[in-house]
């Protein structure tokens, strides 16, 4: 009867050391810092003002963010065209998107994309810029087909592309609403406008199942987008009902 040899025992020192490397990288992985890194590679970056309020402050690569108010959607678009100063942007079937408010926001002209009207060619036009494009500007899709969509989904999934719309878009995964308003600079019938101060909302799916709120300016005197000061946002905004001017 031939019994295998047994084993030599592990030296005690030898598991120990072994069970601290990996607690090690149990913490390293799991850690603040490393988890701040993960979710940099994973979102684009947006201004300021506006980080505060997604998740991991940013737009998640791949995903579809609604935002009804034009002015929110190129200050979100704004955040990744300066970030990168060699990053294209494009639009895709938003004929009245105002130029002179994206150069505002600071999107680079020159580096910015327009196709007003794709037809019929609508998904085959996103898809093609989003291979190139690390944000797209799109109206809502009118007449796709539910697997159509799927795909365009997959696609920005694939290339890391975020996609901005007007909404409504089946599958947004963040929704951001300006949910109140009210322009500053006007006296009695007359004056130039100087500002306007937002309520903004924030919700969505996971993370951004619970929602958040800001006032900013959206734009402020100088055309950006800032926080409203917390003694002037003590005054607050009308949740419904008239305001000053809504343009």
């Amino acid at each position: 009867m031939n019994l295998a040899p047994i084993p030599a025992p592990v030296p005690v020192a030898d598991l120990a050391a072994e069970h601290r490397g990996r607690l090690a990288d149990l913490l390293d992985a799991t850690s603040p810092a490393t988890r701040a890194r993960q979710a940099q590679a994973t979102v684009l970056p947006v201004l300021g003002p506006l980080a505060r309020l997604l998740p991991h402050g940013g737009l998640a690569k791949g995903t579809v963010t609604e935002a009804p108010d034009m002015s929110l959607l190129l200050a979100l678009a704004a955040g990744p065209a300066t970030a990168d100063r060699y990053a294209w942007t494009a639009a895709v079937g938003l004929p009245n998107l105002g130029l002179a408010a994206a150069a505002g926001y600071g999107i680079d002209l020159k580096r910015f994309v327009v196709a007003d009207r794709p037809g019929d060619h609508f998904a085959e036009v996103v898809t093609a810029l989003a291979a190139a494009c690390p944000v797209v500007l799109a109206a809502a899709p009118t007449d796709l087909a539910p697997r159509a969509l799927d795909r365009l989904a997959a696609h920005l999934r694939r290339t890391g592309t975020v996609l901005i719309t007007p909404g409504p878009w089946p599958g947004a995964q963040l929704s951001l609403e300006v949910t109140a308003r009210r322009w500053s600079g006007l006296g009695e019938g007359h004056g130039q406008l100087t500002g306007r101060r937002a309520r903004v909302t924030v919700f969505g799916r996971g993370s951004a199942a619970r929602s958040r709120d800001a006032d900013l300016w959206l734009p402020d005197v100088s055309g950006f987008v800032s926080v409203v000061e917390p003694e002037v946002a003590a005054v607050g905004l009308p949740e419904n009902g008239p305001v000053a001017v809504s343009l």
